[in-house]
């Protein structure tokens, strides 16, 4: 079983959290593959360099500036932040972008009523790439930075390219999917990080949802997760960074 661990650009940027997950790593999952965001760095870089954000329902416009900045905190700063970590904790750990390998191939965003700029959506995974890292015992460490056929850099959301290389490696070798959250997973009281909900499947979840335990963002989240069992992976997994094979087991009935 291959763990691809998806965290938070929020998360990352907080040294103890960073240092506990890595540490965990180590100890659970050398051989996985790590996703990350990238959080408000790109924000931060940004307003350093006097540039205007431009924001629509909480989601980040990318012109050809802030993808340049884009590039430069998710797959500079952060991605070589963490790749530094793992490699002092042993772990032989390799940051890539989507280009690099040719690993994640998309195409930029339709634009309809809203111009995103250069927003990618996910076209394919070269699996074969990452298999050959993980057979090399090197640990994938892959920012949410893609590219199209025609050399466009892309800036495209961290959770879906997470879950789109679970499933592609899922046709390789089971596979589990692990969000890193700041809750220790689904809570049946959002105010009680003691309550976590251990084991979900559609059942409970619609069961959850009538009781109204299951509520607001937290309802995306795991349409998505259903979504990528159904497309091949083996679980799915909300937890903190501190307990990478606890929180919420998400899977589908057989």
């Amino acid at each position: 079983m291959i763990k691809i661990v998806k965290i938070g650009g929020r998360l990352i940027e907080e040294e103890t959290v960073l240092n506990s997950l890595c540490d965990k790593l180590a100890v659970c999952c050398p051989s996985g593959v790590l996703v990350h965001g990238g959080g408000s760095m790109a924000g931060r870089l940004a307003s350093r360099l006097g540039m205007e954000v431009r924001m629509i329902d909480g989601r980040r416009v990318t012109d050809r500036q802030t993808l340049e900045v884009a590039v430069m905190a998710y797959a500079g700063w952060a991605n070589k932040k963490i790749v530094a970590i793992l490699q002092s904790r042993g772990i032989n750990a390799c940051g890539l972008s989507g280009c690099d390998l040719g690993v994640i191939l998309a195409h930029k965003r339709f634009s309809g009523e809203i111009d995103w700029g250069y927003v990618g959506d996910i076209d394919a995974v070269k699996s074969e790439s990452l298999r050959m890292l993980l057979d090399a015992h090197v640990m994938p460490v892959i920012s949410p930075i893609t590219f199209d056929c025609r050399g466009q850099l892309l800036n495209t959301n961290a959770d879906s390219v997470a879950a789109a290389v679970a499933i592609a490696l899922s046709r390789i070798c089971d596979t589990e999917l692990v969000f890193c959250l700041d809750k220790p997973g689904v809570l049946a009281d959002v105010s009680d990080d003691s309550s976590v909900i251990p084991v979900l499947n559609e059942e409970t979840y619609r069961e959850y949802l009538e009781k109204g335990w299951i509520h607001s963002g937290m309802i995306p989240k795991l349409e998505n997760a259903f979504k990528t069992l159904k497309a091949g992976v083996k679980a799915v997994r909300l937890t903190d960074p501190q307990h990478l094979e606890q929180g919420t087991l998400i899977y589908q009935e057989k």
